[in-house]
């Protein structure tokens, strides 16, 4: 067996650790009384409405216009684009064309305490334009929940728009060939010829990009752009640019819409349940890592810290510790995808643990037992956990934001099974790289120790056979 130094197992262990305490708690600081994020945490997880309870509400084109289908339809795909790309995938969201209403219910945000409808309507109804303006001019300059300074009331030749959202086809954040965060924006064929002109008369000046009277961005054009294609780079974070991005490409509602009604849903579950859940989760894990440890000894401790870590990647993945996903929404059915993948987690370190008490009952050396099965117990496992993925996939192809099948089973289901296909594919993930990968490496290195010698600490007899 090929031997792996002893001190990686302290530092694995330390980093999963570390890891997953962050994932949990995040990492914050106060300047004044503003909250800086460093990392999220569960407290950053946008909750279901079957959990928290959230908003429901009715549009209707305003002023009495008579909107076309297009118009309703083109309204509802942008209304869903800006839940999308907050975050929020367990949403219920409907157009009728006999009646010219648009109905939505979805969650709360996850930082809201008011619970102020009326604001968490204007969160996705918003009729903002988007617009290309000469210089970067302007009135005032707020503070943004982030800190950050907000550029507000351009100034200057207000006159002037050189373009609008419309001629934008979409804006993703990217990494250049130098490991830079930029703004890569894709133009409709009337925006291409557009940009070109725009750019060949603003080479070397600032052209600042506003939504309403909020400045987004003000780059400086350094080429005359003619592909359709244009970055926008600068100090950039890997978040900030994926923010700008998805309000560049949220782009402006074709007509006007206003509040027909409007309400708040109660949580299905009752306020309670998720502290319920919260103390379940944890008696429940203590209760696997106690009887990993009894059963299993040394490779079971081993599978307890690979299982904290699993849990820690598929926390992270959902509360947007990784600034380039936003916190996700999370239903009951999510939680059950975490609590099943929990469990394919707990069936890896079994078949692997089993594996090695058998190999050592057949007279092997402790290095031997190891080496053989690890290796032995590998094709199981990725055989189990490949059909949890291919499901997993499947219902994310369907039931995700493409609405695939929804005629078939219905958009008011789309939300909640995406939810739990996201999370059983995140900790099947997980899974591989903690129960399959470090694990096994944790457990190699651990074998050098002179104290960790004995086969009765990998399940084995007590007189070493």
């Amino acid at each position: 067996m090929k031997r792996i130094p002893k001190a990686v197992f302290f530092i694995v262990a330390i980093l999963i650790l570390a890891f997953s305490f962050t994932s949990v708690f995040g990492l914050s600081y106060y300047v004044g009384d503003n909250r800086q994020t460093i990392v999220k945490g569960i407290g950053d997880i946008r909750w279901g409405t079957d959990i928290r309870g959230g908003v429901e509400a009715t549009f209707q084109p305003a002023n009495g216009v008579n909107a076309t289908d297009k118009q309703l339809e083109s309204a509802k795909s942008i209304i869903e684009t800006r839940m999308v790309s907050q975050g929020i995938t367990d949403y219920e969201l409907y157009a009728d064309n006999n009646t010219d209403r648009i109905i939505v219910r979805y969650p709360w945000k996850e930082d809201e305490s008011s619970y102020n409808v009326e604001e968490a309507i204007q969160e996705i109804s918003s009729t903002a334009k988007l617009t290309f303006r000469p210089g970067n001019e302007h009135k005032d300059t707020a503070i943004g929940s982030d800190g950050e300074p907000v550029y507000k009331t351009p100034t200057g030749d207000t006159e002037t728009i050189l373009m609008d959202g419309s001629m934008v086809e979409s804006a993703e954040s990217r990494v250049d060939d130098k490991g830079q965060n930029i703004v890569l924006l894709t133009l409709t064929k009337e925006g291409k010829q557009k940009f070109a002109d725009i750019t060949q008369e603003y080479v070397g000046k600032v052209v600042s990009i506003w939504m309403d009277d909020m400045m987004l961005s003000a780059p400086t054009i350094q080429d005359v752009i003619t592909g359709g294609e244009a970055t926008i780079s600068g100090s950039f974070t890997a978040e900030s640019a994926s923010a700008l991005a998805k309000k560049i490409s949220a782009g402006a509602m074709p007509i006007d819409l206003e509040t027909v009604s409007s309400g708040s849903i109660s949580a299905s579950l009752g306020e309670n349940a998720l502290t319920a859940m919260a103390y379940a989760g944890v008696i429940a894990f203590i209760l696997i890592a106690i009887f990993m440890i009894v059963m299993y000894r040394l490779p079971g401790l081993i599978a307890v810290i690979a299982l904290t870590g699993q849990m820690g990647i598929t926390i992270a993945a959902i509360s947007g510790y990784f600034p380039v996903f936003n916190s996700f929404t999370m239903t009951l059915p999510g939680i059950a995808g975490l609590i099943l993948s929990i469990g394919m987690g707990v069936d890896a370190n079994v078949i692997t643990s089993e594996r090695i008490i058998e190999e050592m009952r057949s007279g092997r050396t402790l290095d031997g037992a190891l080496d053989r099965g690890t290796k032995s117990s590998l094709s199981a496992i990725i055989d189990g956990n490949m059909t949890i993925v291919i499901v997993a996939i499947i219902l994310l192809l369907v039931f995700g934001p493409t609405n695939i099948l929804s005629w078939i089973f219905g958009q008011s289901t789309t939300g909640t099974i995406y939810s739990f296909g996201y999370t059983l594919l995140i900790g099947v993930i997980s899974n591989f790289i903690m129960g399959i990968g470090l694990s096994r490496v944790m457990l190699r290195a651990v074998a050098g120790f002179k104290w960790a010698r004995h086969k009765w600490l990998y399940g084995g007899a007590k007189d070493g056979k």
